[in-house]
């Protein structure tokens, strides 16, 4: 243990908790791991519990062995889906975030003290990996309890996981993640807590929960974050894919938005039935459904699912952003795979692996292959909203490893319903183009959306906050919105669209509008757009609508393109829609604007409180036809 420990360059505390603690495990290889989260023998089917002072054996998951992976299944409903507000800060650096000593009235040197005591008296798991990807990403360690396996195999799969064997002489570690669960119970009434520490040259993260989700993945997207924000560089929140067009045009497109908001669906094969019809909406209230018929769709190469690495050591003088993906694995969300025949791109993948995966909230039986249709109920004896694989990269067919260029950013929000009734802020076309000031200002907005499948909110729209990644971040909003706008307005050959899903007006979508936008941008050619082909939505904030949309000889009826022309929404409907949202954004950019935001930072949301036009906003930031 001691050569290899110095091979991984611990801090003296880190060295002694594992040098004190029952025994280390490091794993060189993805079958140990797997091993290891069905305890290391030949258990079918493995209880993850703990000692919790005061209640005694508390069982947190079971992991059951199937022949397409692992199953892992938490005891609590609550664990089966990431708690937005679960972040928070210990160390004395700027944040806008909450802090532990101001949440819970004491010194979170006495509880790291007793995290620390607590992995001494464990068995232990503990490797390296790299946060952010291999190529770009930085030395990182987890040091977790050995009946964890599960949690450690998918941090792995979903970073740069490294063999000791083979660790470079100058690894140094950057962050460091410790998990501890059993103190969600002692210290935290069962609340899922994160809580990352910034110390001068090393970032840990804390996680008191075994839902890998607020730490395994979202806490390395804060450390990578930090990171960035010391370094001026974004980590965005973002789908990227390449799409070639039937007749050999290619596009590539970033997706970004908040949970929920349609990163992973962005690289999904359109949604069909079964005679190949495309459903393009269906009416609430007359049931009525719109079809489209494509006969030949582009083909898709998926370069990232949900975060894109933005580093500057990948950008060129394009004058386009140049992403690549910021992880090994995705963290994919399987609730829209209701039957057989859902999803056949990703059903045939995840049936039959070419290697076994870590399956969360699916419904395992020991020794058969898990089917991802059939999700773990909930106390309620519904399906669990939340349930996941974490698939590597690459078993992903066609995926892209290489930093690309981006020829489009879209913004996805999940919209509700919109009627003269009830008004709503579902009032999005299938979709706008966006001057580049106004894409910033639903950066800083990033609105959370309708029926969130993802996390634990409410029905009410609530901003997920600057970038949409800021759930994940630990630093200050403005300096994050500075780094986005820096970044808008120095990649000028990026071009700027807003897409719902859910919800057109009165028309149930899907993610349809997105698939649609995706086909029809791809077959423009470099997304270029003519001014005669766009007309200023009725809401400035939604920028451009399109005046036509016509796909493979159809034409898309205008009620999906101005949800103002529905009958059942009309301008009444409309206008209180867009009062809501602009009341929303009014509420939201209040915060940023102050004197640590740029210049240009501050103009642009003067503009929008003044009641600005989209011709107002283009002349802040020129816009790209």
């Amino acid at each position: 243990m001691e050569e290899n420990a110095n091979k991984m360059n611990l801090p003296e505390y880190v060295l002694d908790i594992v040098t004190h603690s029952k025994g280390v495990t490091i794993p060189k290889t993805r079958e140990e791991l797997l091993r290891l989260a069905m305890g290391n023998g030949e258990n079918t089917l493995f209880p993850v519990e703990y000692e919790v002072e005061g209640k005694g054996t508390v069982l947190e998951a079971t992991v059951t062995k199937c022949k397409n992976g692992v199953v892992v299944n938490y005891l609590d409903d609550y664990m089966r889906r990431r708690d937005p507000d679960c972040l928070l800060v210990a160390d004395k650096k700027d944040t806008d975030k909450p802090k532990y000593e101001d949440v819970y009235s004491s010194d979170f040197e006495l509880l790291r003290k007793d995290t620390f005591d607590w992995l001494k008296e464990q068995e232990l798991i503990c490797f390296p990996f790299k946060s952010g990807g291999l190529e770009y990403g930085y030395d990182s360690i987890l040091i977790a309890p050995a009946n964890a396996g599960f949690f450690a195999a998918g941090l792995a799969d979903l970073q740069g996981f490294l063999n000791i064997d083979e660790l470079d002489s100058d690894f140094r570690p950057r962050a460091i993640v410790y998990l501890a669960p059993p103190f969600r119970h002692t210290h935290f009434d069962g609340k899922q807590i994160v809580i990352h520490n910034r110390l001068d040259e090393l970032h840990e993260v804390f996680s008191y929960n075994l839902y890998p989700g607020p730490s395994a993945k979202k806490g390395i997207y804060g450390v990578l974050l930090n990171i960035g924000e010391e370094e001026g560089w974004i980590t965005a929140h973002a789908s990227t894919v390449k799409v070639i067009t039937p007749y050999d045009n290619e596009i590539v497109i970033m997706h970004e938005g908040a949970s929920g908001g349609g990163k992973s669906e962005m690289i999904e094969d359109i949604h069909k039935e079964s005679e190949g019809r495309v459903v393009l909406g269906r009416n609430i209230i007359t049931d009525e459904k719109n079809y489209l018929v494509l006969n030949e769709t582009c083909e898709l190469l998926p370069v990232t699912d949900d975060m894109a690495l933005c580093h500057p050591a990948m950008q060129n003088d394009s004058k386009k952003l140049v992403v690549k993906d910021a992880e090994s694995a995705w963290f994919l969300r399987l609730d829209n795979i209701k039957s057989y025949g859902s999803s056949p791109q990703y059903e045939k993948i995840l049936t039959q692996p070419e290697e076994p995966l870590v399956f969360l909230n699916i419904q395992g039986v020991p020794g058969a292959t898990c089917l991802v249709w059939e999700h773990t109920l909930d106390e309620s004896g519904k399906p669990c909203p939340n349930p996941r694989v974490i698939l590597p990269r690459k078993l992903v067919p066609k995926a892209i490893d290489s930093p690309v260029e981006v020829d489009v950013r879209s913004f996805g929000v999940r919209t509700p319903a919109c009627t003269k009734e009830n008004p709503s802020y579902g009032i999005l076309g299938i979709f706008h183009v966006l001057p580049p000031a106004l894409a910033w200002l639903w950066r800083l907005v990033a609105p959370r959306g309708f029926n969130n499948p993802s996390i634990i909110d409410s029905l009410e729209m609530t901003s997920e906050g600057v970038g949409s990644y800021w759930p994940f971040a630990t630093g200050k909003m403005v300096t994050q919105a500075n780094l986005l706008l820096e970044q808008i307005a120095s990649s000028t050959g990026t071009r700027y669209v807003l897409i719902p899903n859910q919800h057109i007006g009165a028309y149930e979508v899907s993610f349809m509008p997105q698939w649609i936008a995706r086909e029809y941008i791809a077959r423009r050619g470099s997304a270029r757009f003519k001014p005669e082909h766009l007309v200023e939505a009725r809401c400035p904030l939604l920028g451009f609508g399109l005046e036509s949309l016509k796909i493979d000889g159809q034409y898309i009826r205008r009620a999906f393109l101005k949800p103002e022309t529905q009958q059942e929404v009309g301008k009444e409907g409309y206008d209180a829609g867009a009062k809501i949202l602009t009341d929303f954004f009014k509420q939201e950019l209040e915060k940023y604007n102050t004197d640590e935001l740029s210049p240009l930072g501050r103009q642009i949301i003067n503009l929008f409180l003044e009641g600005a036009s989209v011709k107002d906003y283009m002349d802040m930031i020129p816009m790209k036809y």
